[in-house]
């Protein structure tokens, strides 16, 4: 899941990003709406956690313009007013869901997962293949009954693969949804956690590199 949080206090917004990536989340940050909206241009987001009162561009003309290109990013308004008007002033502009701060962090996060369903195609909540089976709910992972002690990034490339029920997954792709922007697109870092991933899995391996196109579970 790949979320976008434009929110012009760098402190929260810094808090909810770090927050967001110890759930397994790849998280980007803007402090502005004209930030917001070149990173918007550039990469694909699930959802975008939208501050309302933006400098440069207000998030009012975001989802405004995000409406009008038929984006599929789902959005996840902030607000420091929990006005009844408010909210149905954001709701009609083009926002999905609504949050009022101060927030409670678990609240926004469930929030941000019921957004991301909505782009998604429909899913169990428990997935599982070849002995591994993936808790989506808990964020668990197990392996023949094996719980998998497994870093968030490690995480978030096995729901990726899961996901992909068999198909093949390329580093490119792992690498836009389980990374953030800052990520080096020529780092080995795809590679480096796929190998801690199959070691974490054990035998007889599961992660099949495809060569040329790359993985699959």
């Amino acid at each position: 899941m790949r979320i976008l949080v434009a929110e012009d206090e760098r402190f929260l917004a810094d808090l909810v990003a770090e927050g967001l990536r110890k759930r397994t989340m790849a998280v980007d940050v803007a402090y502005d709406g004209a930030g917001a909206l070149e990173r918007l241009a550039v990469n694909e987001y699930d959802v975008l956690v939208l501050d309302r009162d933006l400098p440069l561009v207000h998030g009012d003309e975001i989802c405004r313009e995000l409406a009008q290109r038929e984006e599929a990013v789902r959005i996840l308004m902030l607000t420091a007013s929990g006005a009844v008007h408010e909210r149905v002033d954001g709701l009609n502009l083009g926002a999905d869901d609504y949050l009022a701060k101060p927030f409670a962090f678990d609240e926004l996060v469930a929030r941000i997962r019921a957004l991301a369903r909505r782009n998604a195609p429909p899913l169990p909540p428990v997935l599982g293949r070849r002995g591994v089976t993936l808790d989506t709910a808990r964020r668990e992972a197990s392996r023949d009954g094996r719980l998998l002690a497994l870093s968030p990034k490690e995480y978030a490339v096995l729901e990726v693969l899961m996901q992909a029920r068999g198909g093949v997954v390329s580093a490119e792709e792992l690498l836009e949804r389980a990374w953030d922007e800052n990520t080096d697109p020529f780092t080995t870092v795809v590679k480096v956690t796929v190998s801690k991933l199959r070691a974490k899995l054990g035998e007889p391996p599961v992660i099949v590199t495809v060569p040329g196109s790359g993985y699959r579970l």
